[in-house]
């Protein structure tokens, strides 16, 4: 026999997470949710490239274009300047007389460039939907809430806050009102070695493996000595005592790309390529970290492969992008360098500023029409700069 039930309808009204994930709402202070303005140039226009060199001539020294190192390269042919997040934002700082600073990258990238850039400056994301997975695992609200929870435990005087560079213009702020610092992936021991002279205990934020790996391999800690905060449980999924126990609290954030390499990536190219070195970046896993045989910042990773000898074999767990143009750069060299997965894997935010984004950002700016200008509120600039500064000011 076949029962038929009558289902009544369900008076469930989806949270705003939900709708921001289904692209059917907008956030300003996310990473992602917004549109892109305007009207854009065909994908298949066989005149981009000049067009692109040509609003860029006209704009002259007027306009500075970075680009950071896992852009495409079509993007990275008419960039300035190149390099990791906070080399772009310094140098941006350092051209004071550029009216507009164009930041191919993504949203925090250009945050931060016009914290450090002057108010007579305009920073222009090409593509606003360019954000960050592990920007958005953070927000301010539920970092907030966390520091109420080590409040309660009684141990929030005892807490530095030290936040990598990947992280919103508000954690950045959070991170500089309560006494702490900004990190990079190349300076992370030394902002930590002055957190731990500040206070007796750091809350790391959003990247749980760049502080765990900082930690543990350039600081002799234990794992034990690591707890993660969950935001989406109740007091991060934490007890007052572990705590109290933990020296690192660990945001419980990840980079989409390099979250991705695993141990068995680097045991299958040590299999399948004899006498490989695997040099992958420390956003990666702990145990990636720990099997590999160099760890660095994408500077680092750069410059070791310049110093690589002739006929080296290199497996690199970075972005693809990169490690693409570094394999081409140095093929004359007879130098091997693969990706260290067999899945390839772009930065799909970061891929968002194409070509065409790029020319019409440029040509606008060339009519007189600023489109897409990141700016920051001054509350929170000034906090976010005093965290900067103190990361300037690390021995």
């Amino acid at each position: 026999m076949r029962v038929v039930t009558t289902a009544q309808p369900l008076d469930v009204q989806p949270t705003p997470l939900a709708l921001l994930l289904l692209g059917r709402e907008a956030d300003p202070k996310s990473e992602r949710g917004v549109e892109c303005p305007g009207d854009l140039p065909a994908p298949s226009d066989p005149d981009l490239v000049e067009r692109a060199r040509a609003a860029k001539a006209k704009l002259g020294d007027k306009v500075f274009v970075l680009g950071h190192h896992y852009q495409r390269d079509e993007v990275i042919e008419f960039a300035d300047v190149t390099g990791d997040s906070f080399k772009l934002a310094r140098d941006a700082a350092a051209r004071p007389d550029a009216e507009y600073i164009v930041f191919c990258g993504v949203h925090f990238m250009a945050e931060s460039a016009d914290i450090l850039t002057g108010d007579d400056q305009q920073v222009v994301l090409p593509d606003l939907a360019a954000g960050c997975s592990m920007a958005d695992m953070a927000t301010a609200e539920q970092v907030a809430e966390c520091w109420d929870v080590l409040t309660e435990a009684g141990i929030a005087e005892q807490v530095v806050p030290v936040s990598y560079m990947n992280s919103s213009a508000d954690i950045k702020a959070f991170t500089g009102k309560h006494g702490g610092t900004i990190c990079t992936s190349s300076n992370a021991k030394r902002a930590l070695d002055w957190a731990f002279e500040q206070g007796e205990k750091v809350l790391f934020l959003p990247d749980q493996h760049l502080g765990r790996n900082t930690a543990v391999r350039d600081m002799g800690m234990s794992l034990d000595d690591c707890v993660v905060y969950n935001p989406h449980k109740p007091n991060g999924g934490l007890t007052a005592e572990e705590l109290r126990a933990a020296k690192m609290i660990l945001w419980r954030g990840h980079c989409s790309v390099h979250g991705r390499f695993s141990l068995d990536s680097v045991n299958d190219v040590r299999a399948r390529i004899p006498d490989v070195n695997v040099l992958v970046h420390p956003e990666c896993k702990n145990e990636v970290v720990a099997a590999a045989d160099y760890v660095g910042s994408t500077e680092y990773i750069i410059k070791a492969l310049e110093a690589a000898p002739r006929g080296s074999k290199w497996a690199i767990g970075t972005e693809l992008n990169l490690v693409r143009r570094l394999a081409n750069r140095f093929a004359a060299e007879d130098k091997e360098i693969v990706f260290l997965d067999k899945t390839v894997c772009f930065c799909s935010t970061m891929n968002r500023i194409d070509l065409p984004h790029l020319v019409w950002a440029l040509e606008s700016l060339a009519t007189g029409k600023v489109v897409n200008r990141i700016e920051v509120d001054k509350e929170t600039e000034s906090f976010a700069k005093l965290a900067l500064e103190r990361m300037l000011a690390l021995p």
